[in-house]
């Protein structure tokens, strides 16, 4: 199983992660579908070629085609739209809130899953991200859908791990060069 690998992987002195790791993924009470696109987006957003490489191939078997697809998708986007919110966010004038974005983001209108589903692994990769902006939107759209805050919190525990997880072992890979 390539969570057990994962968790071998992390060094002693975070013994923390690989607790969390195990608790988060494994003991989730999150429906499948759910639970591994927020793995999926998350390892594709932490930028980790080991975290990537061991959680793709069992999200990939949890996951639908369609679903897995839609992760990824969630990954995507917000990797654009985390950059490009939280730099209007950011920037000290407000005119540039006004101005339209002109950006195509026609997947979180039609991702090919669940709305509820796709704005949960948008929320996460939001987590990791660092926008402010797109986690308030896409968390009251969940809230909206009826999504309780366990469930939210649940998604930005799964990204809060899995991205400490992946720049622990990045760090290790290039201290032991």
């Amino acid at each position: 199983m390539a969570l057990d690998e994962l968790k071998s992987a992390v060094p002693d002195f975070a013994k923390d992660l690989k607790l969390n790791l195990g608790s988060v993924i494994g003991n989730s009470e999150l429906p499948q579908q759910q639970l591994w696109g927020t793995v999926l987006a998350c390892a594709i957003a932490s930028r980790s070629p080991i975290v990537l490489r061991e959680l793709e191939p069992e999200a990939k078997a949890n996951l639908s085609a369609e679903a897995y697809t839609a992760a990824k998708s969630a990954a995507a986007v917000m990797a654009m739209n985390n950059v490009f919110y939280r730099t209007r966010h950011l920037l000290s004038d407000p005119e540039y809130g006004t101005l339209r974005a002109g950006l195509r983001m026609n997947v979180i209108g039609k991702p090919g899953v669940e709305k509820v589903d796709f704005e949960l692994w948008s929320l996460a990769v939001s987590a990791i991200n660092g926008c402010g902006q797109c986690l308030d939107s896409h968390e009251q759209v969940l809230r909206k859908a009826g999504v309780d805050r366990e469930t939210i919190q649940e998604a930005v525990k799964i990204a809060s791990v899995i991205q400490a997880v992946g720049v622990t072992l990045e760090a290790e890979a290039v201290l032991a060069e």
